[in-house]
């Protein structure tokens, strides 16, 4: 199976280099708008049609993480009304394109900031086991931010495509992956204690680290599920929420488990501190 990655040499990007790259079922080729200097990668600008058009050519299966970094500024998650933002919209419209040319699938890194606004009504309680709340499939979008807004029109475009073009497209809606050395509940807040920003065992600490133990998706559960969607032949447009295994977890991750068979290997519940 002939697979493109956009944005591979980011954080999901190189989590399926990891898991994935010597899969002998995927012929993988790895884009990004920056060389690597340890992995070859075809360099090239989603936002340039005809090298979007030239990439997709014999292509099986788009995993589309290039656009992550692009919406609001580099993952603004903040609220503006004065400023547009076309290019995720066109970028996406551009794979859409080749896709339907090439016959190829669609795999989107969307996020949980399309459904947002749920945890900003229900923080902190929403990041505990004992709050009954839970955001599936079915629930309906609620971006918190430009940032989500983008994600939600992009998901648009998406099952436009599959319904009207039959472009088969899987929005998962990723919880938070982190690079190798913090691929663990407990890393952005000793990343914070480590520059004095944070008091170990203060209230924010521990109600951080419940947040991330709710978000949390660990590389290789991320690599698994990208790697579950490119084995399904039964989707047309779906959505999918992209955390690991959680008794914290709101986003719901049955319907990946009974669709797409994702059984995640790691749990947030399971660790009580950070690695020694």
């Amino acid at each position: 199976m002939n697979v493109l990655v956009t944005g591979a040499n980011g954080t999901i990007g190189t989590a399926l280099r990891e898991h994935l790259g010597n899969d002998p079922m995927y012929e993988f080729t790895w884009m990004d708008i920056e060389d690597h200097p340890e992995h070859e990668t075809l360099v090239a600008d989603t936002t340039d049609r005809d090298a979007v058009r030239d990439a997709v050519a014999g292509q099986d299966a788009i995993v589309a993480l290039a656009m992550a970094d692009y919406l609001g500024a580099a993952f603004d998650t903040s609220i503006s009304y004065h400023e547009g933002f076309p290019q995720p919209i066109q970028e996406i419209c551009y794979l859409l394109g080749a896709a339907r040319q090439n016959d190829a699938e669609v795999v989107y890194a969307s996020s949980n900031h399309a459904v947002g606004l749920y945890e900003v009504r229900h923080k902190p309680d929403i990041y505990y086991p004992d709050f009954d709340f839970t955001v599936d499939h079915e629930t309906p979008q609620a971006p918190d931010s430009r940032y989500g807004v983008g994600k939600v029109l992009c998901e648009g475009m998406g099952q436009l495509a599959a319904e009207v073009h039959s472009v088969p497209f899987y929005s998962l809606r990723i919880g938070a992956v982190r690079g190798e050395a913090s691929d663990h509940p407990y890393g952005d807040v000793e990343r914070a204690v480590e520059r004095n920003e944070l008091e170990r065992e203060s209230d924010e600490y521990r109600e951080r680290v419940a947040r991330m133990k709710a978000m949390w998706l660990s590389r290789r559960d991320a690599a698994h599920l990208v790697d579950c969607c490119l084995k399904d032949d039964s989707v047309t447009y779906d959505v999918f929420y992209g955390v690991s295994e959680s008794e914290h977890a709101w986003l719901d991750i049955s319907h990946a488990k009974e669709v797409l068979g994702y059984d995640p290997q790691d749990d947030s519940s399971e660790w009580d501190g950070p690695p020694t």
